[in-house]
């Protein structure tokens, strides 16, 4: 099986034959965002594709953002094209967990733990983020773990 890096590289060829620009240019901007990534640090690494879904999360949040300050701004135009951008990311993503899901998530966590209060949102966060890494963002989640602990 081929890794998502060559995966998203032969569809940013077939994207460029098609002459399709938004999923292009989407996608030469993740793959350099991937190889920033890669020569970041002392030494030159590869990317697993765990890594790669991370570098893609990271690069669909600034989308989500980016969209909602031109929507701020009363720019629609700009913020259409962000949407656009986050479309063809979405699809290489897995797929996100629902509220419902991260919330039970959460309560097992808070369960495991025994934690009571707010000083325990470290303890709880550590056990829920690698299950839902690349699958749910981060501010939600830990909105909720602040909302189970506080209740």
């Amino acid at each position: 099986m081929a890794g998502l890096k060559e995966q998203l590289q032969g569809n940013l060829t077939a994207a460029i034959k098609s002459r399709d620009e938004v999923t292009s240019a989407t996608l030469r901007m993740v793959l350099a965002a991937i190889t920033m990534e890669e020569v970041s640090g002392k030494q030159a690494r590869e990317l697993t594709d765990e890594d790669v879904v991370t570098v893609l999360s990271r690069e669909a949040k600034k989308r989500r953002e980016a969209s909602d300050a031109y929507i701020d701004a009363g720019r629609p135009e700009l913020a259409e094209r962000e949407q656009a951008e986050l479309a063809v990311l979405v699809t290489y993503l897995p797929e996100q967990l629902d509220e419902a899901a991260i919330l039970e998530i959460v309560n097992q966590a808070v369960a495991q733990v025994a934690a009571t209060g707010p000083a325990a949102i470290g303890a709880v966060m550590k056990i829920v983020q690698p299950q839902v890494k690349g699958r749910a963002d981060g501010g939600q989640v830990a909105a909720l773990v602040k909302a189970a602990l506080q209740s």
